[in-house]
């Protein structure tokens, strides 16, 4: 049983009977915390000080080289976004944290600098997205929500300009549209890119540069409106609990464990009794293919 923690009282808001509940500030980030396991959710969010997390994550680092050096591509004046750039922008955003050894990461850096060769070789220098790495917001009568999408692109649809949101992954193969459809945060940053750039905002794609391909979905109305219910929900059962907890009930049965495979990849795998008898990954696991052949 790990120590007992100061845990953050939630501030209660004073004021007149029947005064509406203060909205819940959130990221989807956030939320999907709370949904693969609130226990995670509770060491993450509610516990100060936090619990302390195992080492950094190869995958984490190599994502984050990738997405910083999209970042930077797209920063530069439009005569230099060339394919020539790039060996530059990953060398100088490259996080070298995680990797058992240098051999992996340089298989690793070699493997991500060929993904960008090949992705930006695709796209239209002279092509301005109306984001990149943008924060967009909305608010609803439960959440005050805000999110940064990797890039928010401006498209001629059927009826006028539209907004389409687009995610790069750098991790597992085998994306499709039923993943573009069921991913909660794309369909968050829909929902609240149509209200910053007031244009339709339906369409998400998930880009996956290793192997080039676009899983795509073309949301609805009532599709994002479902994914916002399903925010407002989780949001108010987030709610609930972080109030159980400051009225002094007990912040384990407040904020349960969700054991699953994902307990090996877990930050705080060695403070939580559910994850303490799992056997952890090693931070290099997920990309210890990318030396296989290199």
């Amino acid at each position: 049983m790990p120590p007992i923690r100061n845990r953050a009282a939630v501030p209660e808001q004073l004021g007149f009977a029947g005064m509406p509940e203060r909205l819940f500030v959130c990221t989807p980030s956030k939320l999907g915390a709370y949904l693969d396991c609130p226990r995670r959710y509770r060491y993450s969010y509610v516990d100060r000080p936090s619990p302390p997390k195992g080492p950094p994550w190869a995958h984490n680092s190599l994502g984050a080289s990738v997405h910083t050096a999209m970042k930077n591509w797209y920063a530069l004046p439009v005569e230099r976004r060339e394919r020539d750039a790039v060996p530059k922008l990953l060398k100088s955003t490259w996080v070298r944290e995680g990797y058992r050894d240098v051999e992996l990461e340089r298989a690793a850096y070699k493997r991500a600098l060929g993904w960008l060769d090949t992705y930006t070789a695709t796209l239209d220098p002279a092509d301005e997205p109306l984001g990149v790495e943008r924060v967009v917001a909305a608010k609803t009568s439960v959440l005050a929500l805000n999110g940064r999408a990797d890039r928010i692109d401006g498209r001629m649809g059927e009826e006028g300009p539209e907004a389409v949101i687009v995610d790069y992954k750098t991790g597992r193969t085998g994306l499709d549209a039923d993943d573009a459809r069921g991913s909660h945060a794309l369909a968050l940053y829909a929902y609240a890119a149509q209200r910053v750039f007031r244009r339709p905002c339906y369409r998400v794609e998930l880009h996956h540069l290793p192997t080039g391909t676009v899983a795509a979905h073309e949301h609805t109305e009532e599709s994002l409106a479902r994914q916002v219910r399903r925010a407002e929900e989780t949001a108010a059962d987030i709610m609930a609990a972080e109030k159980a907890v400051a009225a002094g009930g007990d912040a384990d049965e407040a904020f349960p464990t969700n054991p699953g495979s994902l307990c090996a990849w877990c930050d705080f795998r060695k403070s939580c009794p559910a994850g303490a008898g799992v056997t952890g990954k090693e931070p290099w696991a997920a990309v210890e293919h990318l030396g296989a052949d290199s």
